[in-house]
Formats: structure tokens, C-alpha cells, sequence
């Protein structure tokens, strides 16, 4: 009983930080109106600024919550990222300045460092034979918040701009109590480690995972993949708002949406792809599918061709899981964990600087007097793509089939 009941909190917990990822996609054009970053071109920079700011703190707390973790236990730190999390959106609720909206920003991204307590949680209370199941529900859970924050977003800033952030804030306080009440601990004290000088380091492990044989080019294939493909969840709202003339209503569903086609990619197409071509055709066709899907976005004007590049682009998302598998066939048994946290960590570093570019390149594509093209940042992400497409070729002989 305790076990079910405990995997239901990481599950919910996990989703909430879904949650809070998604649910500033849609309203972030009219975020950045309030606090007085007018302007599709100028809110989008600005825009870009906020994800850097989730995602570079992702990326430097990873390693230290997950190592506090390890040395005080599980409970604790994800209660209190929980109460982090709403502590965060009653500030994005109340913002009035840019400043407070990066606080809560980073406050976000700090608690969203759970994640990996979270899957060291599972790991505790799972034996060998239901830790693939057990994962895989970890996959779902972030998959249904990645679905579930756009759309709230888009529907609750119908009523305001406030209400997904005090919706969101609600269910976290709401977990973190549930959390206190029904939560054991899952480490041992016998099994706990101290806290060292090595764990405040996340740039250490990536350096020297470069250096392992066979490592440096899926490692690079995937940091140029995340860095193209982070175009779409940082240029969406603007580019929609900008050539569309959506309110926040329709950017968040079409948002949804793809997060469902990603998720019917992932969880029913990837597995009968590989079962049918193998590893490497089916990268190939994730790369043409992404290649295709940019460029089109770069050009497009119609909901006809943004309905056709938009299933194109969640095709795209074959990519970076092949490529971890791809990088995963490289490495011994015992260095598995090492190299998945560095692949965590370098789309952690796409997802901080991409954003910064991405933003940058729309507002001086819309913004400025030359060409406008608002679709400049699409046109940008598939030149990465093709630039990556001959050290991806030489993965073929990193496929398993």
C-alpha cells in the first residue's frame, strides 16, 4: 500500500513540473505585455531571457539537489521543491516587472531539479524487475503535464493572466501537504553519502564523458539536435501571435495538441519503427522529418501547412531518443548512469543558450527595417540540422540493428 501510494505522489509531483514548463508557453506574449516588453519581436527576447534563466538554474542545481538528496534523504527535498514551486507561481502571479518574473522563473527551474530525486525515488522502492515499468510511468507522467500545462494556460488566461499560475500554485501546495501526509522516507541512513566539494561541479562529468571512446559524436549530434529543435517551445507563442494573430487560447491548444502527437510518437510509432526499419533508417527519418518541418515552418503562412509541419515537427522527437540509445550502445554497464545524466545535462545547456538565439533572431527578423521574416528562427534551427547531418551518418555504426 505504502509503495502505491508513494509512486502516485512522484507521479503527480513529476507532472506538476511538466505542468509549470508548459503553462508559460502560451501566455508568455502577454506576459511580457504586463510587464512592459511590448511587441512580438522585443517580448520574445525578452521571453528568452526567462527560459535561459529556468534552465541554466536546472542545470547548475541538477547535480547539488540530487547529491543533498543523497546525503538528507528523498522526502525532504521534494516537499520542499513543491513548496518552491508555489512559492514560484504566486510570484509569476503577482509580478508586475520583469525582475520578479525572473526570480520566479528561476525559482522554478531550481525546484524542477527534482526530477532526478524523484527517479532516484523510484529507483529506491522498485526491484530490479519493475524498474522498466516503473520508468516508463515516469515518461507518462511528464508526457500528460507536458500536454496539460499549455492548455491550462491557454484556457485559465481566458478568466486572467494570474489564474494558471494561482491554479498551478493551488496544486502544488496541495501535493506538498499530500506529500507530508502520506510520503515515507525511501533512503536508509545507512545508505546515504556525504556532501562534497565534487557535487557542486556539473560542468566535471560532461568533459569527461567527451573523452570516453565513441562518445564525442552522438554527445554533439544531441546537443545540436536540442539546440535546433528547442525552436519550437521557445518561438511558438510569438510566431503564432505574430503571423496568426492568435489569442493565447488557440497557441495554448495547438501547444497541447503537439503534445499529444509527441507522446503518440513516442509511446505507439518509435517502438514499430524500429521493429520495422531499425535504428539508423528511423533516425534518418526523424532528421528528414525535422529538416522538412523547419523549413516549412520558415515559409508558411496558412493553418493548412502549419497543421501539416506541425505532425512533421513531433516526428522530429524520433531524434534525440534514438541518439541517447545510439550514444547508450558506446558505454560499458557501469557507466550508464554517468553518461545519461551528461546527455541530461547537455539539453540543459541547448535549452539555456538556443532561447537566447532563437528569441534574438526573431526580433531582429520582425523588429528591424531590412526582410521580414518572421519564420527566420525555423530557417536557422534546419541549417543546424543540415550542418549535424554527416556526423549523424557516421552514427550508423552506433545503431543496435
Amino acid at each position: 500500500m505504502f509503495k502505491n501510494r508513494a509512486i502516485t505522489f512522484i507521479l503527480i509531483t513529476l507532472m506538476i513540473d511538466a505542468i509549470g514548463i508548459g503553462i508559460v508557453f502560451p501566455i508568455m506574449p502577454d506576459l511580457m505585455n504586463r510587464v512592459g516588453a511590448g511587441g512580438t519581436g522585443q517580448g520574445a527576447f525578452w521571453g528568452g531571457l526567462l527560459m535561459a534563466a529556468y534552465s541554466g538554474a536546472l542545470f547548475l542545481c541538477g547535480p547539488v539537489v540530487g547529491s543533498i538528496s543523497d546525503s538528507a534523504g528523498r522526502r525532504p527535498v521534494l516537499i520542499a521543491a513543491l513548496a518552491m514551486l508555489a512559492l514560484d507561481y504566486v510570484i509569476m502571479a503577482l509580478a508586475g516587472s520583469f525582475w520578479l518574473l525572473l526570480l520566479g522563473r528561476t525559482l522554478a527551474g531550481l525546484a524542477g531539479a527534482t526530477y532526478i530525486t524523484a527517479t532516484a525515488y523510484i529507483a529506491d522502492i522498485s526491484s530490479p524487475q519493475e524498474k522498466a515499468a516503473n520508468f516508463g510511468l515516469i515518461g507518462a507522467a511528464f508526457g500528460i503535464g507536458f500536454v496539460l500545462g499549455p492548455a491550462i494556460g491557454g484556457l485559465a488566461a481566458e478568466i486572467s493572466l494570474a489564474a494558471p499560475f494561482w491554479i498551478a500554485a493551488g496544486l502544488s501546495a496541495a501535493n506538498a501537504l499530500f506529500g507530508i501526509l502520506v510520503l515515507p522516507e525511501s533512503l536508509a541512513p545507512d545508505k546515504r553519502r556525504p556532501f562534497g566539494k565534487r557535487d557542486l561541479n556539473p560542468f566535471k562529468s560532461i568533459f569527461d564523458a567527451f573523452r570516453l571512446p565513441g562518445l564525442a559524436v552522438p554527445l554533439l549530434c544531441i546537443f545540436m539536435f536540442e539546440f535546433a529543435n528547442m525552436v519550437y517551445p521557445t518561438i511558438w507563442a510569438f510566431w503564432t501571435r505574430e503571423v496568426f494573430g492568435w489569442p493565447t487560447l488557440y497557441i495554448g491548444l495547438s501547444l497541447a495538441a503537439y503534445g499529444v502527437l509527441l507522446a503518440l510518437v513516442q509511446g505507439g510509432l518509435l517502438p514499430n519503427l524500429i521493429r520495422w526499419f531499425g535504428d539508423f533508417p528511423t533516425l534518418m527519418l526523424g532528421m528528414a522529418s525535422a529538416l522538412i518541418g523547419m523549413i516549412g515552418f520558415g515559409f508558411t503562412g496558412s493553418i493548412a501547412g502549419l497543421t501539416v509541419f506541425l505532425v512533421l515537427a513531433a516526428l522530429s522527437d524520433l531524434v534525440p531518443a534514438l541518439m541517447t540509445a545510439m550514444a547508450s550502445n558506446q558505454t560499458d554497464e557501469d557507466r550508464q548512469g554517468v553518461v545519461q545524466g551528461v546527455i541530461a545535462s547537455l539539453s540543459s545547456v541547448a535549452a539555456i543558450l538556443s532561447p537566447l538565439a532563437m528569441t534574438s533572431l526573431f526580433q531582429a527578423s520582425v523588429d528591424a527595417d531590412g526582410r521580414y521574416l518572421p519564420g527566420a528562427p525555423f530557417l536557422f534551427a534546419a541549417v543546424l540540422v543540415i550542418a549535424m547531418m554527416p556526423l549523424a551518418v557516421r552514427l550508423k555504426g552506433h545503431a543496435s540493428t
